[in-house]
């Protein structure tokens, strides 16, 4: 099975493309997504939205995961990252791929075993995994 995971944002969406084959786990290909500041808004998703769609067709993925929106006190922010997410869920449905989303709280545990987890201890435990 593959597996394609984006953390959706409009300065830097990162993803990563692992498989899983005899319960071993091999990482394809991993990196951000960096639409140039210059750039107007529109322009930076639709640059997300291509590369995603890229990124689909090379590596064919079974299912694509993504993070759900979280609690923001910032509704800009949110409204900004709910428009990101709307590039990305674009770029999936338009690869015919299978989507799953998960909460932060849900990655952490499941990386982790501990759903408060800092960033340090989901990178930690992701590199080790």
């Amino acid at each position: 099975m593959r597996v394609l995971g984006i953390d959706p944002s409009v300065q830097s969406t990162g993803f990563g493309i692992i498989e899983c084959a005899d319960n071993n786990y091999s990482v394809l290909s991993y990196g951000v997504i960096k639409p140039s500041r210059h750039k107007l808004f529109h322009h930076k998703i639709n640059e997300i939205r291509s590369r995603l769609e890229e990124l689909i067709k090379a590596y064919k993925p079974d299912e694509v995961a993504i993070e759900n929106l979280f609690y923001a006190q910032n509704i800009k922010t949110a409204i900004t990252l709910g428009q990101v997410r709307g590039a990305v869920l674009i770029a999936v449905a338009s690869c015919n791929c299978s989507l799953f989303e998960y909460s932060p709280l849900e990655i952490k545990k499941a990386a982790t075993g501990y759903g408060q987890a800092d960033k340090n201890q989901v990178r930690e435990m992701v590199a080790t995994l």
